[in-house]
């Protein structure tokens, strides 16, 4: 009953934050929005008990991702001045744009049917434990091939970039 609670208040957050990343004046609270929404996202994954793709989720697109957009705003100087007024026939054609892809959305929900989940098995499939079995039991070779594609290319990386 919790976890019902808990989705629902991660959606709003969720949802709120996404609204303010679109409708935010300043560039740095658009990003500053885009990683709570981010946060929640990797909120649903652990309710989805996807550990693992809810850690790689905050560390690869609310760590890096966000840095760098944060280091690409700060470059640029974002200024209003820059900002070109937008005439009232894009209003009317963004808000047409946009009521045809709600439209659209609504029309590929409209037949979906949420299905419980009959196997115990499956319900544990995102765990780090049986992810990590499945990596180095099935795909073992798959693994160590690409970890020496990874270090070959770091080796050359380095040997690109150091000086005579």
């Amino acid at each position: 009953m919790f976890s019902i609670y808990l989705f629902i208040f991660l959606s709003v957050v969720a949802l709120f934050s996404a609204l303010k990343v679109l409708l935010s004046k300043k560039p740095i609270h658009s990003v500053l929005y885009m990683t709570l929404t981010f946060f929640t996202l990797a909120g649903h994954y652990i309710l989805l008990n996807a550990q693992f793709l809810a850690v790689v989720h905050v560390i690869v697109y609310a760590g890096a991702i966000m840095v760098l957009f944060l280091f690409t705003m700060m470059l640029l100087n974002l200024n209003l001045e820059g900002e070109f007024s937008k005439s009232t026939l894009m209003k009317i054609v963004a808000v047409i744009a946009g009521g045809l892809l709600f439209l659209v959305l609504i029309a590929s929900l409209k037949s979906f049917d949420v299905a419980t989940v009959g196997t115990p098995e499956l319900t544990q499939i995102g765990l780090v434990k049986n992810l990590g079995t499945i990596l180095y039991k099935d795909y073992l070779l798959p693994f160590e091939l690409s970890s020496i594609l990874f270090l070959s290319a770091m080796v050359g990386a380095v040997m690109l970039g150091k000086k005579d």
